[in-house]
């Protein structure tokens, strides 16, 4: 347990950050905290559609980036998926707004403390999950964002911030896609209703795929149909198959509307 405690979302090595190129194609943003005591701003990048036709709305990816890419830099959360959906294919099939947040060295997407192997973290109001939803929002009023296709996907640390920001929001989302993360199954009835494909690979020595393996029961209990793949032989990163399969989980996610 304690091994896990100090390792769990978090890969050997220092994660290096995404080329110039790739990050040069996002926006360098920062959200000032309403009413925050000491002021506080989040910072963030937004990847918008390479071209924008006037009178037609966009769908918005919200993406939570893994514990290893925490930081003040606003640079390192766009390795894979964000650095991904700059590749010109990407962004032929999925037009959209990318929004990818960075979560403070020592904090959690999910709340104060680090998630356990055993328990789900309680959610305060004030969680950084929850300033990434309000970056979201303030972005809706500003943007041509189509309201029917807003998604919300992350892995690791951000996996389980995906589980736990829809659990609040079920209402908001038209896809949600948490790979190698967890939650509290007591959290499957504000979910079975939401579209939503969890992914783990089944040798993850991180975040035990169990994790996902008993909400994806709980929601069926609850009466909800949610796809989950469980990868044979794959290790924590099991995000670069699930988001790189080109009949996977990102087709399915631009399929679905509210």
């Amino acid at each position: 347990m304690t091994a896990l405690l100090l390792g769990i979302l978090l890969l050997p090595g220092a994660p290096v950050p995404p080329a110039d190129d790739i990050v040069a194609q996002f926006e360098d943003r920062s959200f000032t905290v309403p009413d925050a005591q000491p002021p506080r701003s989040v910072r963030y990048r937004l990847l918008k559609p390479s071209v924008v036709e006037k009178d037609k709305t966009y769908p918005v990816v919200l993406f939570l980036h893994g514990a290893g890419e925490r930081g003040d830099d606003n640079r390192i959360q766009l390795l894979y998926l964000p650095e991904w959906m700059t590749q010109k294919e990407w962004r032929e099939r999925y037009p959209c707004y990318l929004i990818a947040p960075q979560c403070p060295s020592g904090k959690w997407w999910t709340g104060a403390t680090r998630p356990s192997d055993t328990s789900a973290t309680s959610d305060p109001a004030a969680s950084e999950s929850e300033l990434a939803l309000q970056i979201l929002r303030t972005l809706s009023a500003e943007l041509p964002i189509d309201q029917r296709r807003v998604y919300l996907t992350g892995l690791s640390m951000g996996g389980y911030g995906s589980w736990s920001l829809a659990a609040r929001h079920p209402e908001l989302f038209a896809a949600v896609v948490p790979i190698c993360g967890g939650g509290d199954p007591a959290w499957a009835g504000q979910l079975k209703d939401v579209p939503l494909w969890a992914v783990h690979g089944d040798a993850d020595p991180v975040v035990p795929p169990r994790r996902s393996q008993e909400m994806i029961d709980a929601l069926k209990t609850a009466g909800g149909s949610p796809r989950y793949s469980q990868l044979k032989d794959v290790k924590h990163d099991s995000w670069t198959p699930a988001y790189k399969d080109p009949h996977g989980v990102l087709e399915w996610m631009f399929e679905q509307h509210k």
